[in-house]
């Protein structure tokens, strides 16, 4: 017993029917596909997260933190620096990230 129609006329509108379908699905396949190979051209292209960050003020106000690369708390101004750098800038008095606590990644504690 199958579950086709018995006459060619409904079984015409069920090719019909399921062509269109097929279409869409494949359409919906190459259009995620499309988004993936996106995705990881982007993930390729992107710099790679800095060791450490230097937030800086607003304008050109002097350096507000000093956070360790990837901290959530890292605001848009922020830029990625050097060890050395990071140190210098906790040793002249930048506030250390109270969330990421670089001072105490690169030993430096008050």
């Amino acid at each position: 017993m199958s579950d086709l129609p018995p006459d060619l006329p409904r079984l015409r509108t069920l090719e019909t029917w399921l062509e269109l379908t097929l279409r869409e699905v494949r359409q919906r396949i190459a259009d995620e596909e499309r988004r993936e190979a996106e995705r990881a051209r982007g993930a390729a292209a992107r710099s790679p997260v800095p060791d450490w960050v230097v937030e800086g003020g607003i304008g050109a106000g002097p350096p507000v933190y000093v956070h360790i690369g990837g901290c959530h708390m890292a605001g848009p101004r922020s830029r990625g620096v050097a060890r050395d750098q990071a140190v210098r800038a906790l040793v002249d008095g930048v506030d250390a990230c109270p969330q990421c606590r670089p001072d105490s990644a690169l030993g430096v504690l008050d």
